[in-house]
């Protein structure tokens, strides 16, 4: 059973920058797609960025593409997601999923229990 953990959230001022990690557990990370997740208080869950564990290509929505980074380490079996120009609206409990297929969008079957950011002054 894979299992994931994220860790790196906190409180930052607007124009900060926090990297979030992503530990995964169980298998080996390498064939996995690994997606990173947000939900606001009283929005949808959307899907921000995606790294394909078949092709290493990253994927970004048009809100965060130039300011987050997604990257892995398959050594650490580790995903991280580097956060700079931060925005209140970037406010959210984030999470990481990890897709079995390989291919991103991450379809989400194994979740983290999420990571709280808060942007604020």
């Amino acid at each position: 059973q894979l299992q994931l953990v994220e860790s790196g959230g906190g409180l930052v001022q607007p124009g900060g920058s926090l990297r979030l990690s992503c530990a995964v557990s169980g298998s080996t990370l390498d064939y996995y797609a690994i997606g990173w997740f947000r939900q606001a208080p009283g929005k949808e869950r959307e899907g921000i960025s995606c790294i394909s564990g078949r092709d290493g290509k990253k994927y970004y929505v048009d809100s965060v593409r130039g300011r987050f980074t997604i990257s892995r380490d398959n050594a650490k079996n580790t995903v991280y997601l580097q956060m700079n120009s931060l925005k209140p609206e970037d406010t959210a409990v984030y999470y990481c999923a990890a897709d079995s297929s390989g291919w991103c969008p991450a379809e989400g079957h194994y979740w983290g229990q999420g990571t709280q950011v808060t942007v604020s002054s």
